[in-house]
């Protein structure tokens, strides 16, 4: 019913380009068949812009079931350049597996990245995942999925529940408020509050009608815990200053008790502006239209022998962080710098995943990385 490749296609190795295909014929037609390694990268050469490596769950499913080894950094860990992961086996074990291999970790790393921008710009500040609307339903969880590694605290998309540990967050739309008609408000946030498990927050949407700072204020005195504000960026003006002057007018009344989150269109860049004067923000497509990163895989070794095409590094490679934060790349066989710690990690061998995925892990992981190679500091 719906353009989406099945899960078995990937499985299989059918979702693959065609060129894979046309390189199994001739392999097989030559009886060749080498051993080799391969490393999927992003950049050569460490650039000073890290980057937030996820998507690795799928990857080693994907290779499970296979005769190969692979080694890779852990979800959750910030790399700038050099190997992400390593795979070794015979070469046709893996040859139509690349494209799949390569859309899992470059989409959801993408993804993961913009969503630890918004993180850093406010450490302290409760952030929602309200993407899901932006792509392709099929990958919702992954947007969700990968903006929790990240660290933030919560999605919208209930489909991801599959994949995160954790219910769906979101009160109401300004659809819920339309269908009760202007100068009905009440009637809409009554329903609500009568209608809905007494576990969902009471945040009431604020700005569908009349202005934000006198809806907030009727929404507080029916007793809501919160307001949301999501005012169409066309009518915004100052949306700092309607902030301030509804936090001014809820407290003047009594409701200093009452948060203020926000939503639509928020950036980074937004998200430093106003994190002092709201509570939360819903964050949609800076993280959802992320850019996938660039990752490649490219043959370093064959038969024990180094081999790259021109413009990449041959030999078998390890990666390291360095006491002061910084990422060092090295051929495998040369040992740690001083004080490095090496970031590979087992991921599958003779076929069998032996990598553990724990979520929670991997955004701890994330959030301490990122102070230790100042990531986004600006």
């Amino acid at each position: 019913m719906f353009d989406i490749v099945p899960e078995s296609a990937i499985v299989e190795g059918r979702a693959t380009d065609a060129y894979f295909l046309r390189t199994e014929e001739a392999l097989e037609h030559a009886g060749r068949n080498p051993t080799v390694v391969a490393e999927v990268t992003r950049d050569q050469f460490p650039t000073g812009e890290f980057d937030l490596f996820a998507g690795l769950k799928d990857a080693a499913n994907l290779l499970s079931g296979y005769d190969l080894d692979a080694d890779a950094i852990p979800e959750g860990t910030l790399f700038d350049g050099g190997p992400v992961m390593r795979i070794e086996g015979p070469y046709l074990e893996f040859c139509r597996l690349e494209t799949a291999l390569l859309g899992f970790l470059s989409h959801a790393s993408g993804i993961a990245t913009a969503a630890l921008e918004a993180r850093r710009a406010a450490p302290e500040t409760s952030l929602l995942s309200f993407g899901a609307r932006h792509v392709h339903p099929s990958i919702g969880g992954v947007v969700d999925r990968s903006a929790m590694l990240a660290g933030l605290d919560g999605f919208s998309y209930v489909a991801a529940e599959e994949f995160v540990d954790g219910e769906a967050s979101g009160t109401m739309p300004h659809a819920l408020m339309i269908c009760f008609g202007h100068g009905n408000q009440e009637e809409a946030w009554q329903a609500f509050d009568e209608a809905v498990d007494e576990d969902v927050p009471r945040i009431a949407l604020c700005d569908t009608y009349d202005d934000e700072t006198d809806e907030a204020l009727r929404a507080a005195e029916l007793g809501f815990d919160s307001v949301r504000l999501d005012t169409t960026g066309s009518r915004r003006g100052d949306f700092r200053h309607i902030i301030k002057e509804t936090r001014w007018k809820l407290d003047a009344e009594g409701h200093e008790d009452v948060d203020i989150f926000v939503s639509g269109g928020i950036t980074p860049e937004t998200i430093r502006e106003l994190e002092d004067v709201v509570d939360g923000f819903g964050v949609g497509s800076h993280i959802s239209n992320a850019d996938p990163l660039d990752f490649a895989l490219d043959i370093v070794e064959v038969e024990g022998e180094p081999a790259a095409k021109k413009g990449k590094l041959s030999g078998k490679k390890e990666v390291y962080r360095t006491p002061d934060g910084g990422h060092h790349i090295a051929l495998a066989d040369e040992g740690s710098p001083a004080g490095g710690d090496p970031l590979m990690e087992p991921l599958v061998r003779d076929g069998d995943i032996v990598a553990e995925f724990d979520l929670d892990e991997a955004a701890d992981r994330a959030t301490a990385d990122a102070e230790r190679v100042g990531f986004r500091e600006e």
